[in-house]
Protein backbone atom coordinates (compact mmCIF):
# COMPACT_ATOMS: atom_id res chain seq x y z
CA UNK A 1 0.00 0.00 0.00
CA UNK A 2 1.20 3.56 -1.04
CA UNK A 3 0.89 5.92 1.79
CA UNK A 4 -0.02 9.13 1.56
CA UNK A 5 2.50 12.49 1.70
CA UNK A 6 0.74 13.48 4.83
CA UNK A 7 1.71 10.86 6.82
CA UNK A 8 3.68 11.23 9.78
CA UNK A 9 7.79 10.75 9.80
CA UNK A 10 7.94 8.25 12.76
CA UNK A 11 5.32 6.49 11.69
CA UNK A 12 7.00 5.29 8.19
CA UNK A 13 10.38 4.46 10.30
CA UNK A 14 8.67 1.34 11.26
CA UNK A 15 7.73 0.14 8.14
CA UNK A 16 10.01 -1.40 5.61
CA UNK A 17 12.77 0.91 3.79
CA UNK A 18 12.37 -0.93 -0.18
CA UNK A 19 11.37 0.66 -3.25
CA UNK A 20 7.74 -0.41 -4.18
CA UNK A 21 8.04 -0.86 -7.50
CA UNK A 22 10.13 1.04 -10.46
CA UNK A 23 8.36 2.20 -13.48
CA UNK A 24 9.71 3.55 -16.92
CA UNK A 25 9.30 7.03 -17.94
CA UNK A 26 10.55 7.29 -21.34
CA UNK A 27 13.75 5.05 -22.36
CA UNK A 28 16.09 7.05 -20.04
CA UNK A 29 14.71 7.56 -17.07
CA UNK A 30 12.94 5.66 -14.13
CA UNK A 31 10.21 6.41 -11.41
CA UNK A 32 10.90 4.41 -8.39
CA UNK A 33 7.86 4.48 -5.81
CA UNK A 34 7.86 4.21 -2.12
CA UNK A 35 6.13 4.17 0.82
CA UNK A 36 6.26 7.86 2.10
CA UNK A 37 8.31 10.94 2.26
CA UNK A 38 10.76 9.24 4.91
CA UNK A 39 11.52 6.64 2.25
CA UNK A 40 11.41 9.74 -0.42
CA UNK A 41 14.30 11.62 1.68
CA UNK A 42 16.17 8.56 2.37
CA UNK A 43 16.40 7.28 -1.16
CA UNK A 44 17.28 10.72 -2.41
CA UNK A 45 20.04 10.82 0.20
CA UNK A 46 21.59 7.46 -0.77
CA UNK A 47 21.45 7.84 -4.91
CA UNK A 48 23.30 11.78 -4.12
CA UNK A 49 25.50 10.18 -1.70
CA UNK A 50 26.21 7.04 -3.91
CA UNK A 51 25.29 7.38 -7.62
CA UNK A 52 24.34 4.30 -9.62
CA UNK A 53 26.19 3.73 -12.78
CA UNK A 54 24.93 5.71 -15.50
CA UNK A 55 22.81 8.10 -13.13
CA UNK A 56 22.57 11.73 -14.31
CA UNK A 57 19.96 13.36 -12.14
CA UNK A 58 17.82 12.75 -9.22
CA UNK A 59 14.44 14.28 -8.77
CA UNK A 60 12.52 13.53 -5.99
CA UNK A 61 8.75 13.95 -4.94
CA UNK A 62 5.84 13.39 -2.95
CA UNK A 63 5.87 9.38 -3.62
CA UNK A 64 8.39 9.06 -5.57
CA UNK A 65 12.11 9.48 -7.04
CA UNK A 66 12.89 10.26 -10.66
CA UNK A 67 16.28 8.60 -11.85
CA UNK A 68 17.66 10.20 -15.29
CA UNK A 69 20.06 8.19 -16.80
CA UNK A 70 22.61 8.66 -19.52
CA UNK A 71 21.65 5.91 -22.38
CA UNK A 72 18.55 3.50 -22.14
CA UNK A 73 21.28 0.32 -21.45
CA UNK A 74 21.90 2.23 -17.98
CA UNK A 75 18.39 3.36 -17.66
CA UNK A 76 17.85 -0.69 -17.13
CA UNK A 77 20.57 -1.51 -14.95
CA UNK A 78 19.47 0.99 -12.87
CA UNK A 79 15.84 -0.11 -12.71
CA UNK A 80 17.17 -3.43 -11.14
CA UNK A 81 19.22 -1.66 -9.18
CA UNK A 82 16.53 0.39 -7.57
CA UNK A 83 14.34 -2.58 -6.49
CA UNK A 84 17.54 -4.26 -4.49
CA UNK A 85 18.38 -1.17 -2.47
CA UNK A 86 18.11 -1.48 1.49
CA UNK A 87 16.69 2.20 2.72
CA UNK A 88 16.17 0.54 6.15
CA UNK A 89 19.47 2.14 7.17
CA UNK A 90 19.28 5.92 4.96
CA UNK A 91 22.12 7.59 4.53
CA UNK A 92 21.93 10.83 6.95
CA UNK A 93 22.86 13.72 5.35
CA UNK A 94 23.53 16.63 7.72
CA UNK A 95 21.53 19.05 6.03
CA UNK A 96 22.55 22.57 6.96
CA UNK A 97 19.84 24.56 9.00
CA UNK A 98 18.72 27.57 7.61
CA UNK A 99 16.87 30.18 9.72
CA UNK A 100 13.76 32.23 7.96
CA UNK A 101 12.71 35.35 9.49
CA UNK A 102 8.86 35.41 9.44
CA UNK A 103 6.22 37.98 9.86
CA UNK A 104 2.87 35.76 10.38
CA UNK A 105 0.02 38.19 8.45
CA UNK A 106 -1.09 35.88 5.69
CA UNK A 107 -4.22 36.46 4.66
CA UNK A 108 -4.94 32.81 5.40
CA UNK A 109 -3.50 32.91 9.15
CA UNK A 110 -7.44 33.21 10.42
CA UNK A 111 -8.60 30.29 8.10
CA UNK A 112 -5.75 27.99 8.72
CA UNK A 113 -6.58 28.51 12.59
CA UNK A 114 -9.98 27.07 12.33
CA UNK A 115 -8.85 24.10 9.82
CA UNK A 116 -7.08 22.95 12.59
CA UNK A 117 -8.37 23.90 15.47
CA UNK A 118 -5.09 25.96 16.62
CA UNK A 119 -6.27 29.32 16.45
CA UNK A 120 -4.22 32.10 15.13
CA UNK A 121 -1.17 31.74 17.67
CA UNK A 122 -1.59 28.02 17.80
CA UNK A 123 -0.72 28.03 14.40
CA UNK A 124 2.60 30.48 14.81
CA UNK A 125 3.36 28.55 17.22
CA UNK A 126 3.30 25.32 15.59
CA UNK A 127 4.78 26.47 12.18
CA UNK A 128 7.39 28.30 14.38
CA UNK A 129 8.16 25.35 16.71
CA UNK A 130 9.31 22.55 14.52
CA UNK A 131 11.95 21.86 12.43
CA UNK A 132 11.36 21.56 8.84
CA UNK A 133 13.05 19.49 5.98
CA UNK A 134 13.19 20.05 1.96
CA UNK A 135 11.94 17.31 0.50
CA UNK A 136 11.49 17.93 -2.81
CA UNK A 137 11.68 20.68 -5.18
CA UNK A 138 8.64 22.71 -6.83
CA UNK A 139 7.65 24.45 -9.55
CA UNK A 140 9.85 26.98 -9.86
CA UNK A 141 13.49 27.48 -9.09
CA UNK A 142 13.54 28.11 -5.24
CA UNK A 143 10.33 26.55 -4.32
CA UNK A 144 11.08 23.85 -1.90
CA UNK A 145 8.33 21.56 -0.26
CA UNK A 146 8.86 21.44 3.48
CA UNK A 147 7.43 18.43 5.48
CA UNK A 148 7.28 19.09 9.03
CA UNK A 149 7.37 16.43 12.41
CA UNK A 150 3.80 16.47 12.60
CA UNK A 151 0.45 16.64 11.49
CA UNK A 152 -0.82 19.33 13.33
CA UNK A 153 -0.86 21.94 10.32
CA UNK A 154 -2.32 19.52 7.15
CA UNK A 155 -4.60 21.70 5.70
CA UNK A 156 -6.10 21.99 2.06
CA UNK A 157 -5.35 24.18 -0.80
CA UNK A 158 -7.51 26.91 -1.36
CA UNK A 159 -10.93 25.96 -3.48
CA UNK A 160 -10.32 29.22 -5.43
CA UNK A 161 -6.40 29.54 -6.36
CA UNK A 162 -4.88 33.23 -6.04
CA UNK A 163 -4.17 34.48 -9.49
CA UNK A 164 -0.81 36.11 -7.65
CA UNK A 165 0.73 35.16 -4.46
CA UNK A 166 3.49 37.64 -3.79
CA UNK A 167 7.68 36.90 -3.36
CA UNK A 168 8.25 35.79 0.25
CA UNK A 169 4.95 34.70 0.81
CA UNK A 170 4.85 31.65 3.71
CA UNK A 171 2.23 29.08 2.60
CA UNK A 172 1.02 25.61 3.65
CA UNK A 173 -0.92 23.06 1.83
CA UNK A 174 -1.53 19.34 2.52
CA UNK A 175 1.19 18.18 5.00
CA UNK A 176 3.74 20.98 3.38
CA UNK A 177 4.84 24.40 3.89
CA UNK A 178 7.22 26.29 1.20
CA UNK A 179 7.90 30.23 0.43
CA UNK A 180 7.15 31.17 -3.13
CA UNK A 181 10.39 32.61 -4.60
CA UNK A 182 8.56 34.74 -7.22
CA UNK A 183 5.20 36.01 -8.17
CA UNK A 184 2.99 33.39 -9.60
CA UNK A 185 -0.37 31.74 -9.38
CA UNK A 186 -1.03 29.23 -6.39
CA UNK A 187 -4.01 27.90 -4.45
CA UNK A 188 -2.06 27.09 -1.13
CA UNK A 189 -2.73 29.26 2.22
CA UNK A 190 -0.76 32.07 2.84
CA UNK A 191 0.16 32.67 6.68
CA UNK A 192 2.61 35.29 6.32
CA UNK A 193 5.77 36.71 4.48
CA UNK A 194 9.71 36.83 4.58
CA UNK A 195 11.94 38.77 3.10
CA UNK A 196 14.51 35.83 2.43
CA UNK A 197 15.86 35.32 -0.91
CA UNK A 198 14.96 32.04 -1.42
CA UNK A 199 16.51 32.16 -4.71
CA UNK A 200 19.53 34.40 -5.64
CA UNK A 201 21.64 33.16 -9.02
CA UNK A 202 24.70 36.16 -6.83
CA UNK A 203 25.12 33.35 -4.08
CA UNK A 204 27.22 30.37 -4.39
CA UNK A 205 24.03 27.97 -4.12
CA UNK A 206 21.42 30.12 -5.53
CA UNK A 207 18.59 27.80 -3.49
CA UNK A 208 18.70 29.15 -0.33
CA UNK A 209 16.81 25.58 0.45
CA UNK A 210 17.53 22.78 -1.76
CA UNK A 211 16.27 19.16 -0.86
CA UNK A 212 18.05 18.07 2.30
CA UNK A 213 18.36 21.20 4.19
CA UNK A 214 16.40 21.72 7.30
CA UNK A 215 14.52 24.89 8.23
CA UNK A 216 13.78 26.77 10.93
CA UNK A 217 10.99 29.20 10.61
CA UNK A 218 11.44 32.05 13.16
CA UNK A 219 8.68 34.67 14.17
CA UNK A 220 9.10 38.29 14.16
CA UNK A 221 6.78 41.19 14.60
CA UNK A 222 8.58 44.09 12.80
CA UNK A 223 8.28 44.00 9.37
CA UNK A 224 10.12 43.05 6.85
CA UNK A 225 11.14 43.72 3.20
CA UNK A 226 9.38 41.67 0.46
CA UNK A 227 11.17 39.23 -1.36
CA UNK A 228 12.32 40.99 -4.67
CA UNK A 229 11.34 39.09 -7.92
CA UNK A 230 13.80 37.31 -9.82
CA UNK A 231 14.46 38.58 -13.04
CA UNK A 232 15.77 37.41 -16.21
CA UNK A 233 19.94 37.78 -16.88
CA UNK A 234 19.33 40.81 -18.68
CA UNK A 235 20.96 40.20 -22.76
CA UNK A 236 24.33 41.98 -23.51
CA UNK A 237 23.66 45.68 -25.07
CA UNK A 238 26.83 47.06 -24.74
CA UNK A 239 29.37 48.10 -27.68
CA UNK A 240 31.60 45.14 -28.59
CA UNK A 241 33.95 45.03 -31.06
CA UNK A 242 33.34 42.40 -33.04
CA UNK A 243 29.48 40.62 -32.88
CA UNK A 244 25.94 40.90 -33.97
CA UNK A 245 23.14 43.44 -33.86
CA UNK A 246 19.47 42.52 -33.60
CA UNK A 247 17.58 44.30 -36.25
CA UNK A 248 14.48 42.46 -35.66
CA UNK A 249 13.49 39.46 -33.83
CA UNK A 250 10.33 38.10 -35.62
CA UNK A 251 8.51 36.10 -33.42
CA UNK A 252 10.55 35.40 -31.26
CA UNK A 253 14.15 34.68 -30.92
CA UNK A 254 16.34 33.55 -28.14
CA UNK A 255 19.72 32.43 -26.77
CA UNK A 256 19.98 28.87 -26.63
CA UNK A 257 22.66 25.71 -26.22
CA UNK A 258 22.44 22.45 -25.01
CA UNK A 259 21.06 23.29 -21.71
CA UNK A 260 21.88 23.26 -17.87
CA UNK A 261 21.45 19.87 -17.04
CA UNK A 262 21.37 18.26 -13.43
CA UNK A 263 19.82 21.12 -11.11
CA UNK A 264 16.51 19.34 -10.77
CA UNK A 265 16.65 19.21 -7.31
CA UNK A 266 16.73 23.14 -7.71
CA UNK A 267 13.65 22.68 -9.31
CA UNK A 268 15.60 24.31 -12.78
CA UNK A 269 14.69 22.12 -15.94
CA UNK A 270 17.77 21.98 -18.45
CA UNK A 271 15.86 24.11 -21.48
CA UNK A 272 18.26 24.23 -23.99
CA UNK A 273 17.68 23.73 -27.97
CA UNK A 274 14.46 22.13 -28.70
CA UNK A 275 16.17 21.05 -32.02
CA UNK A 276 19.41 19.76 -30.86
CA UNK A 277 20.78 18.27 -34.24
CA UNK A 278 19.65 21.77 -35.68
CA UNK A 279 21.91 23.50 -32.83
CA UNK A 280 24.93 21.22 -33.18
CA UNK A 281 24.78 21.16 -37.44
CA UNK A 282 24.89 24.66 -37.45
CA UNK A 283 28.11 24.98 -34.62
CA UNK A 284 29.87 22.20 -36.57
CA UNK A 285 29.33 24.42 -40.09
CA UNK A 286 31.25 27.10 -38.09
CA UNK A 287 34.22 25.22 -36.75
CA UNK A 288 32.19 25.66 -32.69
CA UNK A 289 31.85 23.60 -29.98
CA UNK A 290 28.21 21.76 -30.16
CA UNK A 291 27.33 23.56 -27.28
CA UNK A 292 28.33 26.86 -28.22
CA UNK A 293 25.25 29.27 -27.84
CA UNK A 294 23.47 30.37 -30.90
CA UNK A 295 20.36 31.77 -31.90
CA UNK A 296 16.80 30.21 -31.99
CA UNK A 297 14.00 31.78 -33.87
CA UNK A 298 11.09 30.50 -35.11
CA UNK A 299 8.57 30.85 -38.21
CA UNK A 300 11.02 33.46 -39.80
CA UNK A 301 11.57 37.21 -39.51
CA UNK A 302 14.97 37.27 -37.70
CA UNK A 303 17.07 40.30 -39.03
CA UNK A 304 21.12 40.72 -37.73
CA UNK A 305 23.76 43.18 -39.12
CA UNK A 306 27.02 42.36 -38.99
CA UNK A 307 29.43 44.26 -36.36
CA UNK A 308 32.87 43.65 -38.56
CA UNK A 309 33.06 40.69 -40.69
CA UNK A 310 31.68 37.38 -39.03
CA UNK A 311 30.90 33.69 -39.88
CA UNK A 312 27.49 32.21 -40.04
CA UNK A 313 25.77 29.49 -40.35
CA UNK A 314 21.62 28.58 -40.37
CA UNK A 315 20.47 24.98 -39.60
CA UNK A 316 16.77 23.96 -39.05
CA UNK A 317 13.51 24.61 -41.10
CA UNK A 318 14.65 25.45 -44.79
CA UNK A 319 14.10 29.07 -45.27
CA UNK A 320 15.58 31.81 -47.73
CA UNK A 321 18.27 33.02 -46.48
CA UNK A 322 19.29 36.88 -47.59
CA UNK A 323 21.76 39.56 -47.16
CA UNK A 324 22.18 43.18 -48.21
CA UNK A 325 25.33 45.06 -48.38
CA UNK A 326 24.94 48.62 -46.81
CA UNK A 327 24.01 50.92 -50.02
CA UNK A 328 26.40 53.87 -51.02
CA UNK A 329 24.16 57.33 -51.24
CA UNK A 330 24.61 57.12 -55.33
CA UNK A 331 23.67 53.32 -55.27
CA UNK A 332 21.07 50.39 -54.12
CA UNK A 333 21.67 47.98 -51.51
CA UNK A 334 23.27 44.97 -52.81
CA UNK A 335 21.19 41.81 -52.18
CA UNK A 336 22.41 38.08 -52.33
CA UNK A 337 21.21 35.10 -50.96
CA UNK A 338 23.08 31.88 -49.45
CA UNK A 339 22.14 28.27 -48.81
CA UNK A 340 21.11 26.70 -45.40
CA UNK A 341 23.12 24.46 -43.62
CA UNK A 342 26.85 26.35 -45.57
CA UNK A 343 28.77 28.49 -43.67
CA UNK A 344 28.69 32.17 -45.68
CA UNK A 345 30.50 35.42 -44.75
CA UNK A 346 28.24 38.19 -43.44
CA UNK A 347 30.64 41.38 -43.90
CA UNK A 348 31.31 44.04 -41.55
CA UNK A 349 27.46 46.29 -41.56
CA UNK A 350 25.83 43.88 -43.75
CA UNK A 351 22.25 42.78 -42.71
CA UNK A 352 21.04 39.02 -43.03
CA UNK A 353 17.33 38.43 -43.03
CA UNK A 354 15.63 34.85 -42.46
CA UNK A 355 12.57 34.44 -44.32
CA UNK A 356 9.53 32.13 -43.48
CA UNK A 357 10.11 28.56 -43.33
CA UNK A 358 9.19 26.26 -45.89
CA UNK A 359 8.60 23.25 -43.38
CA UNK A 360 9.87 22.94 -39.96
CA UNK A 361 9.04 25.23 -37.73
CA UNK A 362 12.16 26.45 -35.95
CA UNK A 363 16.15 27.62 -37.66
CA UNK A 364 19.61 28.11 -36.01
CA UNK A 365 22.25 30.83 -36.11
CA UNK A 366 25.20 30.21 -34.92
CA UNK A 367 28.25 32.78 -35.55
CA UNK A 368 31.61 31.53 -35.25
CA UNK A 369 32.77 31.77 -32.05
CA UNK A 370 29.41 31.14 -30.50
CA UNK A 371 27.49 33.96 -28.93
CA UNK A 372 29.04 35.61 -25.75
CA UNK A 373 25.75 35.83 -23.44
CA UNK A 374 26.53 35.47 -19.31
CA UNK A 375 25.91 32.25 -18.46
CA UNK A 376 23.58 31.25 -16.03
CA UNK A 377 24.19 27.38 -13.71
CA UNK A 378 26.81 26.88 -16.67
CA UNK A 379 24.29 27.70 -19.59
CA UNK A 380 23.71 30.62 -21.47
CA UNK A 381 20.19 29.20 -22.87
CA UNK A 382 16.97 31.01 -22.11
CA UNK A 383 14.52 29.25 -19.86
CA UNK A 384 11.06 30.88 -20.67
CA UNK A 385 9.04 29.40 -17.86
CA UNK A 386 11.70 30.22 -14.55
CA UNK A 387 13.00 33.16 -16.32
CA UNK A 388 16.44 32.17 -15.91
CA UNK A 389 19.07 33.30 -18.90
CA UNK A 390 19.21 35.91 -21.11
CA UNK A 391 15.89 37.47 -22.00
CA UNK A 392 14.35 37.52 -25.10
CA UNK A 393 15.83 39.40 -28.27
CA UNK A 394 14.69 42.73 -28.76
CA UNK A 395 15.90 45.32 -31.88
CA UNK A 396 18.87 46.87 -31.39
CA UNK A 397 20.68 44.47 -29.15
CA UNK A 398 24.27 43.92 -29.44
CA UNK A 399 25.97 40.88 -29.27
CA UNK A 400 29.47 40.07 -28.67
CA UNK A 401 30.71 36.63 -30.78
CA UNK A 402 33.03 34.34 -27.77
CA UNK A 403 35.48 32.00 -27.99
CA UNK A 404 33.63 28.76 -28.43
CA UNK A 405 35.05 28.21 -31.56
CA UNK A 406 37.22 25.00 -31.70
CA UNK A 407 38.58 24.70 -35.49
CA UNK A 408 40.73 26.67 -37.19
CA UNK A 409 38.52 25.61 -40.29
CA UNK A 410 34.88 26.24 -40.89
CA UNK A 411 32.82 22.77 -42.00
CA UNK A 412 31.74 21.84 -45.29
CA UNK A 413 27.96 22.34 -46.73
CA UNK A 414 25.84 19.42 -45.08
CA UNK A 415 22.34 18.00 -45.84
CA UNK A 416 19.30 18.56 -43.48
CA UNK A 417 16.79 16.02 -42.77
CA UNK A 418 13.41 16.13 -44.19
CA UNK A 419 10.89 18.76 -41.51
CA UNK A 420 7.75 18.59 -40.87
CA UNK A 421 5.04 20.38 -42.98
CA UNK A 422 1.58 20.91 -42.14
CA UNK A 423 0.47 16.80 -42.94
CA UNK A 424 0.86 14.68 -40.47
CA UNK A 425 4.10 13.69 -38.67
CA UNK A 426 4.87 10.33 -36.49
CA UNK A 427 6.19 10.12 -33.71
CA UNK A 428 7.35 6.97 -31.86
CA UNK A 429 6.33 6.99 -28.03
CA UNK A 430 6.60 4.17 -25.28
CA UNK A 431 3.99 3.93 -22.85
CA UNK A 432 4.27 6.07 -20.12
CA UNK A 433 4.54 5.47 -16.15
CA UNK A 434 0.99 6.05 -16.10
CA UNK A 435 -0.67 4.26 -18.86
CA UNK A 436 -2.36 2.29 -16.53
CA UNK A 437 -4.79 4.88 -16.04
CA UNK A 438 -6.39 3.98 -19.28
CA UNK A 439 -7.81 1.49 -20.90
CA UNK A 440 -7.52 0.07 -24.08
CA UNK A 441 -10.18 1.85 -25.61
CA UNK A 442 -8.43 4.97 -24.91
CA UNK A 443 -5.16 3.75 -25.29
CA UNK A 444 -6.32 3.04 -28.73
CA UNK A 445 -7.76 6.15 -29.66
CA UNK A 446 -4.58 7.69 -28.67
CA UNK A 447 -2.69 6.36 -31.17
CA UNK A 448 -5.69 5.78 -33.58
CA UNK A 449 -5.82 9.43 -34.44
CA UNK A 450 -4.43 12.57 -35.93
CA UNK A 451 -3.62 15.57 -33.14
CA UNK A 452 -3.78 18.88 -34.06
CA UNK A 453 -1.22 21.12 -32.87
CA UNK A 454 -2.47 24.31 -30.86
CA UNK A 455 -1.58 27.68 -30.92
CA UNK A 456 -0.97 27.78 -27.17
CA UNK A 457 2.13 25.46 -27.85
CA UNK A 458 5.09 27.03 -26.82
CA UNK A 459 8.77 25.96 -25.39
CA UNK A 460 7.02 24.71 -22.47
CA UNK A 461 4.59 22.30 -23.87
CA UNK A 462 2.28 21.37 -27.23
CA UNK A 463 -1.00 21.65 -26.63
CA UNK A 464 -2.75 19.04 -29.01
CA UNK A 465 -6.15 19.35 -29.93
CA UNK A 466 -8.49 15.94 -30.72
CA UNK A 467 -11.24 13.87 -29.44
CA UNK A 468 -10.77 13.78 -25.63
CA UNK A 469 -9.16 10.87 -24.09
CA UNK A 470 -10.95 9.36 -20.88
CA UNK A 471 -9.00 7.94 -17.52
CA UNK A 472 -10.41 4.33 -16.20
CA UNK A 473 -9.19 6.25 -12.97
CA UNK A 474 -10.66 8.42 -10.72
CA UNK A 475 -8.34 10.76 -7.93
CA UNK A 476 -5.48 12.52 -8.04
CA UNK A 477 -2.04 11.98 -8.86
CA UNK A 478 0.60 13.02 -6.21
CA UNK A 479 2.80 15.90 -8.19
CA UNK A 480 6.13 13.36 -9.53
CA UNK A 481 9.49 14.09 -11.43
CA UNK A 482 8.91 14.04 -15.05
CA UNK A 483 10.64 14.74 -18.76
CA UNK A 484 10.49 15.95 -22.05
CA UNK A 485 8.67 14.16 -24.78
CA UNK A 486 6.30 13.37 -21.58
CA UNK A 487 2.83 13.23 -22.67
CA UNK A 488 0.55 14.70 -19.79
CA UNK A 489 -3.43 13.87 -19.74
CA UNK A 490 -5.25 16.87 -18.05
CA UNK A 491 -8.19 16.32 -16.75
CA UNK A 492 -10.00 17.58 -20.26
CA UNK A 493 -8.80 14.40 -21.56
CA UNK A 494 -6.25 16.66 -24.52
CA UNK A 495 -2.71 15.96 -24.06
CA UNK A 496 0.04 18.19 -23.68
CA UNK A 497 3.55 16.90 -24.93
CA UNK A 498 6.30 18.48 -22.77
CA UNK A 499 9.50 20.64 -24.19
CA UNK A 500 12.68 21.22 -23.21
CA UNK A 501 11.39 24.35 -20.69
CA UNK A 502 8.74 21.82 -18.93
CA UNK A 503 8.04 22.01 -15.11
CA UNK A 504 10.48 19.22 -13.57
CA UNK A 505 7.13 17.48 -11.65
CA UNK A 506 3.85 17.45 -12.55
CA UNK A 507 0.56 16.42 -11.34
CA UNK A 508 -1.36 14.71 -14.44
CA UNK A 509 -1.17 10.99 -15.80
CA UNK A 510 1.42 10.95 -18.69
CA UNK A 511 -0.08 8.27 -20.91
CA UNK A 512 3.20 8.17 -22.98
CA UNK A 513 6.51 9.17 -23.76
CA UNK A 514 7.89 10.43 -27.02
CA UNK A 515 11.24 8.43 -27.35
CA UNK A 516 14.50 10.99 -26.83
CA UNK A 517 15.98 10.42 -30.22
CA UNK A 518 12.35 11.51 -32.07
CA UNK A 519 12.61 15.11 -29.60
CA UNK A 520 14.07 17.38 -32.70
CA UNK A 521 11.63 15.73 -34.82
CA UNK A 522 8.89 16.79 -32.60
CA UNK A 523 9.89 20.76 -32.02
CA UNK A 524 10.02 21.54 -35.71
CA UNK A 525 6.47 20.40 -36.74
CA UNK A 526 4.71 23.82 -37.15
CA UNK A 527 1.47 25.50 -34.96
CA UNK A 528 -1.55 23.78 -37.51
CA UNK A 529 0.22 20.69 -38.22
CA UNK A 530 -0.82 17.13 -37.08
CA UNK A 531 1.09 14.48 -35.13
CA UNK A 532 -0.02 10.82 -34.79
CA UNK A 533 1.42 8.99 -31.81
CA UNK A 534 2.91 5.10 -32.97
CA UNK A 535 4.32 2.95 -30.08
CA UNK A 536 7.68 1.91 -30.45
CA UNK A 537 9.45 -1.20 -31.15
CA UNK A 538 9.93 -3.28 -27.67
CA UNK A 539 13.61 -3.14 -28.38
CA UNK A 540 14.29 0.42 -28.43
CA UNK A 541 12.14 1.07 -24.67
CA UNK A 542 13.46 0.82 -21.22
CA UNK A 543 12.31 -2.52 -19.20
CA UNK A 544 8.36 -2.41 -18.38
CA UNK A 545 9.28 -3.19 -14.58
CA UNK A 546 7.08 -3.75 -11.31
CA UNK A 547 3.52 -2.40 -11.96
CA UNK A 548 4.26 -0.76 -15.16
CA UNK A 549 1.60 -2.27 -17.65
CA UNK A 550 2.19 -1.86 -21.34
CA UNK A 551 -0.90 -1.29 -23.93
CA UNK A 552 -0.41 -4.55 -25.52
CA UNK A 553 -0.93 -6.31 -21.81
CA UNK A 554 -3.23 -4.21 -20.95
CA UNK A 555 -5.18 -4.69 -23.96
CA UNK A 556 -5.40 -8.55 -23.99
CA UNK A 557 -6.57 -8.70 -19.86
Amino acid sequence: MIETAGDTLAGQQAEVHKVGSVRAVGTRAMLAELSGTQDVLALQALLLEHPLPGQEDVLAAAETVLVKADSPASARRIATLLLQLDLTAPVQRDGELVVIDTVYDGEDLAEVGKLTGLGTEGVIAAHSGQIWTVAFAGFAPGFGYMVGENQALEVPRRASPRTAVPAGAVALAGNYSAVYPRSSPGGWQLIGHTGAKMWDLDREQPALASPGHRVQFRAVRDSVTLAEEPAAVPSESHDVASGLRIVSPGMQSLIQDLGRHGHSALGVSAAGALDRASLRRANRLVGNAPSAAAIETVAGGLRVQAVRDQVLAVAGAPSELSIESPSDVDSEPVRRTVPMATPFALLDGETLSIGEPESGFRSYLAVRGGVDAMPVLGSRSTDTMSGLGPAPLAAGQLFASGGEAESGVVGDPELQPDFPGTGVTVLDVVPGPRADWFDAEALASFTGQDWDVKPQSNRVGMRLDGTPLQRSRTGELPSEGTVAGALQIPPEGLPVLFLADHPITGGYPVIAVVVDTQLDLAAQVPIGGKIRFRWAPAETTAPATTEHITPERKASN
